[in-house]
């Protein structure tokens, strides 16, 4: 919890006015992360108020000036402090935002203050919900459409975000069941010469979908929910042919699908089904003879009503926070690449 100490101070100036005094206490949060490398969100939060008097004391901010501009900035940092509380890391860009966001429903994309926003409570009372401003976007899209098109580099959330929502679905007797599917393809390692049968030589691959299911339903329930079906994990050739009705489907790595095999995905689509397709474009596994089928997907869909498109970035990483300065270390460098082809 935040604490405030507060003084308020006579100023004798020509207009009579009054200074007053407040210093926050940053004890719930890594004061680095408030204050910024070299007191970069600091500055960010010097120039949005400049009438104040804005001092780093520690693990303390410091404030004076005029009453009025001390409450609009303790409200701006309360949000800020319980954005950090939840995520334990927040980009300079999403620093900016929240300081500057007058509207309450664009506030809402970053800080939480509903708590029936959390999507599912998981084992020991861990709760998951949508922790950046396009996983939000992306459980809004869900709610409204029937297929979700999540696309966006590694640790952005997309695929614990598709997860999440499908359990809920599940919960809440909106589905009967959960098919989660990722095309097989090699990433630079041979199938072939993985031990053991079809079955342990495919799951390694579908791995990150047991871990996020891990996170969401207890072990026990979920060995049930696996051996009555209910949940089903399968590599993505085992849905040719089906009709997938009253079930939440992910199709996830889609980016390592060719034209035909997306198409026969989204054609297996039945009534009273949801489907989230996941992708990252720039991990792209598939023969250099082979175009991804993705990108054609989400260019010919692109306007169909009960379709939705949400693009994630390196702003929505929720891994550990150099993944996102490798991301964009990457980004600048094929950018780069791009402009001397051209």
């Amino acid at each position: 919890m935040l604490t405030w100490l507060h003084r308020t101070e006579p100023y004798h100036s020509f207009k009579h006015q009054t200074l007053t005094e407040t210093i926050i206490n940053l004890d719930t949060v890594n004061p680095i992360e408030f204050f910024g490398v070299n007191n970069g969100k600091l500055d960010i939060l010097k120039k949005k108020f400049p009438l104040l008097k804005i001092l780093s004391r520690g693990t303390q901010v410091k404030l004076s000036g005029a009453p009025d501009q001390i409450v609009e900035a303790k409200e701006k940092i309360d949000l800020l402090i319980q954005y950090l509380q939840r995520n334990g890391h927040m980009s300079d860009n999403y620093f900016e935002q929240i300081l500057g966001g007058d509207d309450e429903s664009a506030i809402d994309h970053f800080v939480d203050r509903n708590p029936n926003d959390v999507l599912v409570f998981g084992p020991n009372g861990k709760t998951v919900r949508a922790r950046t401003a396009n996983q939000k976007m992306m459980v809004q899209a869900c709610d409204k459409n029937d297929i979700l098109f999540a696309i966006g580099p590694a640790g952005t959330g997309k695929t614990y975000t598709a997860v999440a929502l499908a359990v809920r679905a599940l919960k809440n007797k909106v589905v009967k069941k959960i098919i989660l599917t990722r095309p097989a393809v090699e990433a630079g390692e041979s199938l072939g010469f993985l031990p053991g049968d079809l079955k342990e030589k495919i799951d390694p691959y579908l791995r990150p979908l047991y871990d996020a299911l891990d996170d969401m339903i207890p072990a026990d329930k979920l060995g049930y929910y696996m051996s009555t079906r209910t949940i089903e994990i399968a590599p993505l050739a085992y849905m040719r042919g089906r009709t997938l009705d009253n079930a939440f489907i992910i199709l996830d790595e889609a980016q390592n699908t060719n034209d035909l095999q997306i198409k026969m995905f989204l054609t297996r689509i039945g009534p009273n089904a949801k489907a989230i397709i996941t992708g990252d474009p720039s991990q792209i596994d598939l023969p250099k003879n082979q175009q991804s089928g993705l990108f054609r997907a989400t260019r010919i869909l692109r306007n169909i009503e009960g379709i939705a498109h949400i693009e994630l970035d390196e702003e929505d990483v929720v891994r550990h926070r150099l993944v996102k300065s490798i991301i964009k270390a990457y980004n600048k460098e094929d950018e780069q690449n791009a402009a001397q082809q051209k």
